[in-house]
């Protein structure tokens, strides 16, 4: 499956999965009557359009396209992370199959319209409730993803990033954090359902074109 939007300062991202690259590479050159290539750079002969590949998490130093094809033949093992503030879902994938989780929800109140001194007490709460909503996410995450830390070639996260970096700030899952890649995944609120489609999205690479 291959999936585009708009890219911040121009051009567009493509995402799409490792069965379909070595096709979506021969219409590239197809269509830009062959391409230059420098690493992960492609550039097209007819009119310069680029393709900037960038291999999936876990995939390690990959230096051209050749390599990049080898190494996405063999889909690393990864930790998945997944958070946002009523929920949470810690997984490891081996591949697409995801083989041990854990999914929770909490209760967190909601904003509300009382003003002064009703307003700030209810802030308060909520700024409590998220504190202990980040430990308990943590201790999930202990226990999920810490033990297999050795294991994992990567730990790619999803949801809010402010929910995510609270667990990742537990001093317990320093392993992790220094496992975790640059790259957030846009989520929906975290169920099984949507930890196995992480699994799968965070396998694509993902191509930056200009034009």
């Amino acid at each position: 499956m291959v999936t585009a939007k708009p890219a911040a300062g121009g051009g567009r991202w493509v995402e799409i999965s490792p069965e379909r690259l070595r096709g979506w590479l021969d219409g590239f050159y197809g269509r830009h009557q062959g391409a230059d290539e420098s690493g992960l750079v492609l550039t097209g002969l007819n009119n310069g359009d680029t393709a900037t590949l960038h291999p999936p998490p876990g995939l390690g130093a990959v230096a051209d396209i050749d390599a990049l094809l080898t190494g996405i033949a063999t889909p690393p093992r990864i930790g998945l992370l997944l958070a946002r503030k009523g929920a949470m879902a810690a997984g490891i994938a081996d591949g697409t199959a995801i083989t041990s989780s854990k999914v929770e929800r909490f209760h967190v109140h909601g904003r509300t319209a009382a003003g002064g001194w009703s307003q700030q007490r209810y802030a308060r709460r909520r700024d409590n409730q998220a504190d202990q909503v980040a430990a308990k996410a943590a201790d999930i995450a202990e226990r999920v993803l810490l033990p297999e830390a050795s294991t994992l070639a990567a730990l790619v996260c999803g949801g809010d990033r402010g929910t995510v970096e609270a667990i990742l700030e537990d001093r317990r899952l320093a392993p992790l954090a220094a496992l975790r890649h640059e790259r957030l995944l846009e989520v929906a609120e975290p169920r099984l359902v949507v930890l196995e489609e992480a699994a799968v999205a965070a396998r694509k690479v993902r191509i930056h074109l200009v034009p």
